[in-house]
């Protein structure tokens, strides 16, 4: 081969090489990959090259000094987060609470009592209130004298804030408003009080004010964490695909400074499905962070690993879990469940919650209905899941959740019920079976209902004792009923017939009949509702739609009168429904 043909040939062979784009956002992913490692000296390295191509930017300072707190090298930190209040960018307050942090574990209490003070003086609105609140009362202890906190603001809302939290926690959603609507009021730009009622509204149901709420958060600080993730929820519950790949997109690029919100965005980067994100901050918590010793978060992570088929490391975080809190029945229930997901019987768990999944809660408490209004009345925590799976479980948890409440009858319990009965994108059934437990707990008053479209106003007729208990016999005499008039009756009459099994019941109580046929009380109210509405029905349709004898039908009627007294009112009947305009 001549020489020039080889030539030819080696330049044909070069391979194509692709160039690399050297900038801050490719230095960044690097950290974000040496953290995921737990490389801290490579992480801060990288974080380091990022500052050198944007050197004005705040964020990649704050991400330096970040890692170098993580290590333990707290005066180096102290020193970035310094020269990016004195040169770069005063208004990033955030840094005097990064300080302050800085110096609390440096035992250099009276210098982080001064930094926080800075921090709540400059920016009463910031992200970190509650996290200050929790690190005053730190200081307050170590001083051993109170914080002085005489020039802060936001310090006159606080408490109200932290009683707002409280409730929130213990699934006392309406009263979790009214507070937090008056700190708003007051204080219109106390952005972490907004964020928490944006979170009350969602509970109970009004989506477009929690998300309208979590905007306005965002409108005034586009950074803030806690609003971010929220309204990734808001988003995976409405169904807003392309509005929360937009938002997933920058959640993934976030490394949050403090642990709290690492904690924060991995649930929620969980609950989204992103279970790889969420699985390396939990890694990242367990590994540096001060909630290692906190059993919950090792069951996070096992969740997160199960979801992406890690089954040995879900086992090793469960047992541990279960070391943490051997009182516990959730980590030995999913080690338990984990035996069949690897046979392929089970499927991973989908929720990122440190309690048992309601399907085996009920099983446990079927038997034993008072122990489900111990467990609500007693445990926020129980409480507060009961009224997340009504807005969010499936159709047969939240018949169950529904008549759970029922056993409370609380005032909160009341008004969430009524918050689900005008939700849109709730069932219809599921809305008739909550306003039985509504009229069976003793709520009398109107009832505003959204059926199919239309908002109604559901009258009451008459008035019934409070019913302690509510039974599944007395529930299946109900749903033979609808079953069979569903299609004959409009939700005026439906209501009507539910409103009378439920004053039957409460002035029979606690002397109520053996329901052996359902089918045949089901019918007998039928023929009141009927009767009621002036609508022609006869025994022999009753008989063939409902496979009862004559006989029995025309007895449970005259039970159902003899307590009730119907034949004597029918004179007196006015409509149950009104429309609204």
């Amino acid at each position: 081969m001549s020489q020039r043909k080889r030539a030819e040939s080696s330049k044909n062979r070069r391979p194509k090489v692709i160039p690399m784009r050297l900038d801050a956002t490719f230095f960044f992913e690097r950290a974000v990959q040496s953290l995921d490692r737990f490389h801290y000296d490579k992480a801060l390295k990288y974080f380091r090259r990022a500052v050198e191509y944007e050197p004005e930017n705040p964020v990649n300072h704050c991400n330096m000094a970040g890692i170098l707190s993580e290590m333990g090298r707290y005066e180096e930190s102290n020193v970035i987060l310094r020269s990016v209040l004195d040169q770069i960018d005063p208004a990033m307050t955030e840094c005097y609470y990064y300080l302050a942090n800085n110096y609390a574990n440096m035992e250099l209490y009276e210098a982080a009592e001064e930094a926080l003070v800075r921090y709540l003086e400059n920016d009463p609105d910031g992200q970190f209130l509650e996290e200050a609140d929790e690190l005053l009362d730190l200081l307050g202890y170590e001083l051993n004298r109170p914080t002085k906190i005489s020039t802060i603001k936001s310090k006159e809302n606080m408490f109200a804030h932290d009683k707002a939290r409280e409730l929130l926690e213990a699934g006392h959603f309406a009263e979790a408003v009214k507070i937090l609507e008056e700190i708003i009021q007051r204080q219109p730009d106390f952005l972490a009080a907004r964020n928490n009622l944006g979170l009350a509204y969602y509970y109970m149901g009004l989506f477009d004010k929690s998300v309208q709420t979590i905007t306005e958060v965002l409108d005034a600080e586009p950074g803030n964490l806690h609003a971010l993730c929220n309204l990734a929820i808001f988003y995976q519950h409405a169904g807003r695909e392309m509005s929360l790949r937009a938002l997933m997109e920058k959640l993934r690029k976030t490394v949050p400074f403090h642990p709290e919100h690492v904690f924060k965005l991995a649930t929620t980067l969980g609950i989204v499905g992103e279970h790889r994100e969420a699985y390396r901050h939990f890694r990242r918590l367990l590994h540096t962070g001060e909630l290692a010793g906190e059993p919950s978060l090792h069951h996070f992570a096992a969740v997160a690993a199960v979801n992406l088929g890690r089954l040995d490391e879900a086992e090793r975080y469960w047992r541990q879990a279960i070391r943490l809190d051997p009182d516990s029945e959730v980590p030995a229930y999913y080690l338990k469940k984990l035996d069949k997901i690897r046979v392929g019987e089970d499927k991973p768990p989908v929720h990122y919650h440190y309690h048992l999944p309601f399907e085996e809660q009920f099983k446990r408490w079927e038997s034993n209905p008072g122990l489900v209004s111990e467990a609500l009345k007693q445990d926020p925590l129980i409480r507060s899941s009961f009224f997340w799976a009504l807005r969010h479980g499936d159709r047969r948890t939240k018949v169950q959740v529904i008549q759970a409440l029922g056993l409370v009858a609380d005032q909160e319990v009341i008004e969430a019920l009524k918050a689900f009965l005008v939700d849109p994108g709730e069932e219809d059934e599921l809305k008739r079976v909550a306003v039985l437990v509504l009229r069976s707990i003793g709520v009398q008053d109107s009832l505003i209902v959204t059926f199919s479209g239309r908002t109604l106003t559901l009258e009451a007729r008459r008035k019934s004792a409070k019913l302690p208990v509510w039974d599944s016999a007395w529930q299946a005499v109900l749903e033979k009923a609808l079953e069979q008039m569903s299609s004959r009756y409009d939700v005026v009459q439906q209501h009507d017939m539910m409103t009378l099994w439920v004053d039957y019941l409460s002035r029979v109580y606690p002397d109520v009949p053996k329901l052996h046929k359902a089918a045949g009380w089901a019918a007998a109210l039928e023929y009141w509702t009927a009767k009621m509405h002036r609508r022609t029905v006869t025994y022999a349709d009753l008989v063939s739609r409902y496979g009862v004898s004559q006989a029995s039908i025309s007895r449970y009627a005259n039970r159902i009168d003899e307590a009730c007294g119907i034949r004597e009112k029918l004179d007196l009947t006015t409509p149950a429904f009104k429309e609204h305009p």
